[in-house]
Order: C-alpha cells, then structure tokens, then sequence
C-alpha cells in the first residue's frame, strides 16, 4: 500500500466533524487561555496608561485602512510630503467584506466585526495548525504547536483586526486539505487566502507543488496509487483544485492594474507607494549593518542576526524531519517573502507569523517532555508573551 493510499484508508475512517472537535479540544482550550491572559495583559497595561485596549486592537494601523474600505470601499489614498502615495489597494478584500458581512447583518460597527473576525479565526487557525500537525506527527505534537503558535511573542496580533488570523486559517486548513487528497477544498482555501493578502502565493504554491508531484508519482507508477479521485490516479478533482487555487490573488491583482490602469503590474506600483516590494533581502541588510554602526543598538544586531539563523535552522530541521512537500513550499515562501521584502522591519515578526509550519520541530521536542515539566515552560513563556505584546501595543506596535 502506497503513502497515499494509506491517506486514503485514514480519511474513511477519520472521525466526523464531533470528534474531530473533541480531539482538538484540548489544544483550542489551551490557546484560549493564552489568548485570555494576553488580552488581559494589555488591558491592565493600557489601563495604566490610559489607553484603550480596544482601540489598539481594532482602531490603529492597518486595522483602520480595513475598516475604510469596508465602509467607502477602494479608492482612498494619502499623500505625504515626501511624494509617497498611501492607496488602499494595497489591502487585499476579504477581511473588509466580512466586516462589512458583520456589519450588515449584525449591530456591530465595522471596527467590532473585524475583532469578532479575527477572534473567530484565530481559534480557527489554531484548529487548523493542530490538524495539520497531528496529521503529520500526533495529537501531542499537535496540542503543543498551537500553544507554541499562541505564545510567540507578537501573538497578540492574532487577537487584532488584522488579516494574520484569517490569512492563517485558511492556510492551514488548505494545507490539511492538501495533506488528505481533498483536492477542490484545497484549492477554494487556497483562492480565499489569496484574496486576504499577498503572501496567499505561498498557498497555491503548496497546493500545485503537491498536485504536481501527486501526477509524477501516478505516472511512475503506471496509474496506480495517485492522489485525488477515489485514491486513484490524479484526476478532474485534482486539475481543479490546481486551477481554482491561484484565483483569489490573480482575481485581485488584475482587478487594481485595471482599476489603476496600470495593466497587470498596478499592484506593484500601489505597493511601491508604500516603498514595499521585493528586494532579495537587501533592504534588511543594510538595516541589520547599521545596528553596528552604534552600542547598544549593536546587540540588537546580534538579535535579528540570531532570530534569522534561528528560522534558517528551524527550515533545516523541518526538511529534516520530512515534513511533507507541501508544508515545506508554503514554510519556506512565507518565510523568504517576510524577510526579503522591503517593507517596515517592524513589520517581519507579524508576517511570519503564518509560517506556523516551523514550530513543529519544537513542538515535536516538546511534545517528548513530561506534562510536569513541559507545562511550566508553556506558561513562563505564556506570561512572558502576553507583558511583552502588552508593551509592544502600547508602543512602536505592529504596523
């Protein structure tokens, strides 16, 4: 019996969507809880400060070009003295649809239904990673990759108006679609992340690196033991998921060249007015060599030099440890856009956020650890995670 003809015989006798939940259980209980003492973390600091929780949660930053274009729609852009254009093209549609869903439908304001969003799929994403996790290694590993994935420390991003949560969600849930044949849910996942934000690239990247290899392997084999249609052969299920995958982003980013007139590469002239793009990394180069030009900012030089080793390293032992092609294509191109791309440096840690994919060594690790010795670690680092994103949101914060 073939690897994926196994995948098969493991889907007919998964459970239903009950005890699916009941496995995950234990794991979305635990990231709710971490969540909970995070939100209470900022509360209290913001309420030494006399700020608003609420406000640096669902009114600052991004959070506010969401809830624009919810309300007006596209077409607002400010410009600032330097000659930078800020347009709100640069904001992919699918967090501002659903809150202005919310809105319509609900007596929320804009602002409250794209919290409730993001509440709502960051308990979803965390369900998410634990399938795929439990998936590839366990039930523990996968308990322990959501509690890891809720204790880094700019998790409380997951908790704000931000598309991180929405964005993850989907990925992980087309990844687990990937990892179990379910071909056309993979790719509609995968379309949907691509209407949330750029980076949805890493999805169809997953899922056509996955189809592709599942044809080469049927042909190998003369037909037998593929991927797809009944366990058979890659088939009509599979070439749709393929073609369905790419549709959110392309959908999007032709719809602002022709909006802006600019043909196919408008989108990149609206992010180029936000002085993003893709450099190769250069741009965080020279921002890691100039930390050395001073003390102490050297050591902050040392840091980020350590942080990407840290990523290089955690990419390595995934390959490692054979994490299945798709998980490491989606890894590894989130990774490489978050950290070559020439937006704000501040910005890095919450766009790798979604490369959830890199935590399962140290999940795996952790996993190995007694209860007694593993849950204090988890809530050290818990407590530790939510003082920190209360000081960072009172601060410089996720822009």
């Amino acid at each position: 019996m073939t690897d994926l003809e196994t995948r098969g015989a493991a889907r007919r006798g998964a459970p239903g969507p009950s005890g699916a939940l009941r496995r995950a259980a234990p794991a979305l209980l635990g990231y709710a809880a971490v969540r909970a003492l995070g939100l209470l973390a900022l509360a209290l600091w913001s309420a030494a400060r006399d700020k608003s929780a609420y406000t640096l949660l669902t009114a600052r930053w991004d959070s506010l070009w969401y809830t624009r274009v919810a309300e007006l729609g596209y077409g607002y852009e400010v410009r600032l003295p330097n000659g930078d254009v800020h347009s709100n093209l640069a904001f992919f549609p699918l967090l501002p649809w659903l809150e202005r869903l919310g809105a319509a439908v609900t007596p929320l304001s804009y602002a409250d239904a794209g919290f409730v969003v993001s509440l709502l799929a960051s308990l979803a994403a965390a369900w998410g990673i634990f399938a795929v996790a439990e998936h590839v290694h366990d039930r523990r590993v996968g308990v322990c990759a959501v509690l890891l994935w809720a204790v880094l420390p700019v998790g409380v991003v997951q908790s704000m108006a931000y598309s991180e949560s929405l964005f993850t969600a989907l990925a992980a849930w087309s990844l687990y679609a990937v990892l179990t044949g379910r071909w056309v849910t993979a790719g509609t996942l995968a379309a949907l992340a691509g209407l949330t934000r750029p980076v949805g690239l890493a999805v169809t990247a997953a899922v056509w690196a996955a189809a592709i290899t599942a044809f080469a392997r049927s042909r190998s084999e003369g037909g037998k033991g593929g991927a797809g249609d009944g366990g058979g052969a890659p088939g009509a299920r599979c070439v749709l998921g393929m073609l369905l995958a790419p549709l959110g982003a392309a959908g999007y980013v032709l719809w602002v060249g022709h909006r802006t007139g600019k043909g196919p590469l408008g989108y990149l002239d609206v992010q180029a007015g936000w002085r993003n793009g893709f450099d190769g990394g250069a741009a965080f180069a020279r921002f890691v060599a100039a930390k050395f030009t001073s003390f102490p900012a050297a050591l902050a030089g040392v840091g980020l030099i350590v942080g990407v080793a840290l990523l290089v390293w955690l990419y390595v032992v995934c390959v490692r440890q054979r994490q299945p092609l798709p998980l490491l294509v989606y890894a590894g191109l989130v990774t490489v856009l978050a950290l070559c791309a020439s937006s704000y440096f501040g910005s890095k840690p919450r766009l790798l956020l979604p490369a959830f994919p890199l935590l399962f060594p140290l999940a795996v690790g952790l996993a190995r650890l007694r209860t007694t010795r593993s849950a204090p670690v988890v809530c050290g680092v818990a407590v530790a995670a939510a003082v920190y994103g209360a000081f960072w949101l009172n601060g410089s914060g996720p822009p």
